[in-house]
């Protein structure tokens, strides 16, 4: 797994501005992959940062990169606890709630929805995302919104240009390390 796709994929959670981002990639074994998350782990776990695979099928790994301390905030939410207790979650600790994200994943027939939260995107636009079968939204950009489409605007453009900032200091050989920001 490269590091591009870290950066690519990753920017927002690398710069400490959302609380996490997936990517999928090509994996030659599972083995393969651990070795690869436990290095990235190990370079980046004193920035803040913790990365996971939360799927592997088909030589292709899920890989979920978050803070874990955004993620606790997130999911302290009422609204978030709300929709992550009506599937299941026991929200008492978020390594408890990843978990039953992954087991969700691997034994789910559809997608779980809710896995927006793990990612920082605002409650009611999970909530109104599984309510409205993904229909009826206001505007979409790195999620579909259906409540705040002005404030969901400035967060798409925040995002959008710390990636481009990101990869362009990427390209010009600043490490991941360097670019990831201690939080």
């Amino acid at each position: 797994m490269p590091e591009e796709l870290l950066v690519r994929y990753c920017s927002p959670t690398l710069a400490g501005i959302k609380t996490g981002n997936l990517f999928s990639c090509f994996c030659e074994s599972v083995d393969k992959m651990r070795e690869v998350v436990r290095d990235w782990n190990k370079l980046l776990r004193g920035k803040g940062l913790r990365i996971l695979p939360l799927n592997y099928k088909n030589n292709r790994a899920l890989i979920y990169v978050y803070r874990p301390g955004k993620l606790k905030n997130d999911l302290e939410d009422n609204r978030a606890e709300r929709i992550l207790s009506e599937r299941g979650y026991f929200c008492d600790n978020c390594r408890n709630c990843i978990s039953h994200l992954r087991k969700r994943m691997t034994e789910s027939e559809e997608f779980p929805h809710e896995i927006g939260l793990f990612l920082g995107y605002p409650p009611e636009d999970v909530c109104g995302f599984i309510e409205n079968k993904a229909e009826c939204c206001k505007c979409v950009g790195c999620w579909k919104v259906y409540g705040d489409e002005e404030g969901a605007k400035k967060t798409f453009e925040k995002y959008k240009k710390c990636t481009e900032e990101y990869c362009n200091l990427f390209a010009n050989g600043r490490s991941i390390e360097r670019l990831t920001v201690a939080v």
